[in-house]
């Protein structure tokens, strides 16, 4: 190799190695007169469009990367008089261009904002950021989409989108807060993430990690034209949410501006809805314990009406199919639509809505409070199968109402115990009154009792029913205890198991008090039996009783109070004369003890 070769060579080397310690060297210098604080500033409200305030100069980082760090970083609005904060951040640092910063430019590649905090106005119970200044590069980039949107809203030219890089925005351990003057309240904390913008032109995706109410959320959010969607246009979305009391997810079309129409898939999965409704602090009208809830759905509509189609709603192992309607005209939402389900489990429906407990009364008068609600219903159910506690119905059609402080829930018919049931049930919140209504025609007697785990002393026979209950309360309990109203049936041809007449009459004949269990193997043929009783209070006074086994006739009368599930009842059995020795005179008695336990005293069998 020639001599002249090599030292050229030799000295080009030098010159690169030259021209980076140079350039290493000379950045700090740039960066000390020409990026100063004021450039900085500038590039940022620039950007936002609204005032910077830097308290402290920018440090200068050369390794390794070029980046300005900047501490005690607050955004403002332009209000002279009382400029508000908009964001705040203990620290932000910022990676600039190098070779702009030789040029003597201030170029963003991406943010990293430390301990951010954002504040949001709260007025009229909306939550809204400052309006920054229309110069500012996002604000007139919006207003290039909306021009676009506006020329052709069904499908905006991108191609006149600005294509201004952007870069990513970090931020580690932030706040969002809202409030008025100096009353702030937290609404999201230990806020981090990542928004990767690369251009305005390009798609946008975000991602990030807080704490909302009390539960880690993960949110993640994408849009292929975050432009168009922000100048008011439809541009595709897709959002998800997971966190332990519900995960969800939409992907569609949505419109950010005006009426914020949307058009997608939507899915909503939550272990518990009680805990769903708890953790999102909705006011809605649950009053017991809902288990797993899950909703797949089409959701259509914008702020004035929202239409979720072919809906599948899985409610404590209930899956049901059909279209619900969310309505926003009248300022209160209301939620209306009718729901098929193959199997329903009406215990959970109703207690999903009633201000009562819905399980049976068991004695143990578990308080359920009446919920208020900022939302209305008006659901339909109709069931080929459904089950309410061990009663199986079927060929179910059922209805339920809250609107204004009235919830009303009503099963207009069903097939079951053999027979066609009606139920009904009205709840004033605001007097706390319940009505409660009961119907059953050709029901088989002897399944109804027990299927509320009540055995004693039940015909096997067809009967008919009518139960009417108005009381007050916030309980099953209170309710029946200060309930008024009224109570018949009559049943056919049958037996009454547990109830033997030899026995009976044996046992009246000893004396003394004895249980009606000791004649559970017994069973008394009847022609027919009637029941009619008046309901004072919570308690039930027998207007008439009376069953006809042959030449037998028994009688009953007496109080039944509902407190306590007690029995004070006296009762006669008669036959013609010349029918039963035993019985030449009334054999009077009385029962007492609970409704699942009576006794029996047997007063006079007097012959001739």
């Amino acid at each position: 190799m020639p001599v002249s070769l090599a030292r050229r060579g030799v000295w080009a080397v030098v010159a690169v190695v030259v021209l980076i310690i140079l350039v290493v060297a000379g950045l700090p210098l740039v960066a000390s007169t020409q990026i100063v604080r004021d450039r900085i500033a500038y590039q940022m409200s620039a950007w936002t469009g609204y005032r910077v305030r830097l308290d402290e100069a920018p440090r200068i980082r050369i390794w390794p990367s070029f980046e300005a760090v900047l501490d005690d970083v607050t955004l403002l609005d332009w209000n002279e008089t009382e400029p508000h904060a908009v964001l705040d951040a203990e620290r932000i640092e910022v990676n600039l261009s190098a070779l702009a910063a030789l040029r003597g430019e201030v170029v963003f590649t991406a943010m990293r904002f430390i301990r951010p905090v954002v504040r949001l106005r709260e007025e009229g119970g909306r939550l809204s950021m400052p309006t920054p200044q229309q110069w500012g590069r996002l604000a007139r980039s919006i207003d290039t989409a909306k021009q676009a949107v506006m020329t052709a809203p069904n499908s905006p030219d991108t191609r006149v989108l600005p294509n201004d890089s952007f870069g990513v925005v970090e931020f580690v351990d932030g706040r969002i807060t809202a409030g008025s003057g100096e009353t702030r309240n937290d609404i999201v904390t230990s806020l981090t993430g990542t928004l990767d913008w690369p251009s305005l032109n390009r798609q946008a995706t975000l991602s990030a990690k807080g704490i909302w109410h009390g539960e880690s959320i993960s949110v993640s959010a994408s849009s292929a034209q975050p432009l168009i969607l922000l100048g008011g246009g439809a541009a595709p979305v897709t959002l998800s949410l997971q966190a332990a009391p519900a995960n969800a997810s939409f992907k569609g079309t949505a419109s950010l501006t005006g009426d914020n129409f949307v058009d997608g898939q939507l899915s909503v999965a939550a272990p518990s809805l009680n805990r769903l409704i708890e953790w999102t602090r909705a006011n809605l009208p649950i009053a017991g314990r809902i288990g797993p809830v899950s909703v797949t759905s089409r959701l259509v509509g914008d702020m004035r009406r929202i239409k979720f189609e072919n809906t599948t709603l899985d409610l404590d192992s209930s899956t049901g199919k059909g279209v619900v309607d969310m309505n926003f005209d009248n300022g209160r939402p209301l939620i209306a639509g009718t729901l098929a389900f193959d199997t329903l489990n009406l215990g959970a429906l109703i207690n999903a809505f009633s201000p009562l407990d819905a399980a049976i009364p068991s004695g143990r008068g578990t308080p359920v409070k009446m919920k208020g609600g900022g939302i209305d219903f008006d659901l339909r159910f109709s069931a080929v199968n459904a089950t309410y506690g061990k009663a199986a119905l079927t060929n179910v059609a059922a209805a339920i109402k809250v609107r204004d402080g009235l919830v009303t829930f009503d099963v207009s018919d069903a097939t079951a115990f053999g027979g066609r049931m009606q139920f009904g049930m009205r709840a004033d919140q605001a007097a706390t009154s319940v009505e409660i209504s009961m119907m059953g025609e050709q029901i088989d007697a002897d399944k109804l009792p027990a299927g509320v785990g009540y055995k004693a002393l039940t015909p096997q026979a067809k009967a008919n029913f009518t139960l009417m209950l108005k009381g007050k309360g916030r309980d099953f309990e209170t309710v029946l205890q200060t309930a008024d109203g009224s109570f018949s049936a009559s049943c056919g041809k049958g037996t009454v198991t547990g109830l033997n007449l030899d026995a009976f009459l044996k046992s009246s004949e000893e004396g003394g008090f004895f249980p009606l269990v000791a004649f559970e193997e017994g069973s008394l043929p009847i022609e027919g039996a009637e029941v009619k009783a008046s309901i004072v209070k919570g308690i039930a006074q027998i207007d008439e009783a009376e069953a006809r086994s042959g030449p037998y006739l028994l009688a009953l009368d007496g109080l039944v109070p509902f407190a306590g599930r007690g029995l004070a009842l006296y009762g006669s059995l008669t036959a013609p004369k010349g029918t039963d020795p035993r019985l030449e005179a009334p054999l009077t008695f009385f029962v007492g003890g609970s409704w699942s336990t009576p006794f029996v005293a047997a007063f006079s069998a007097k012959g001739e």
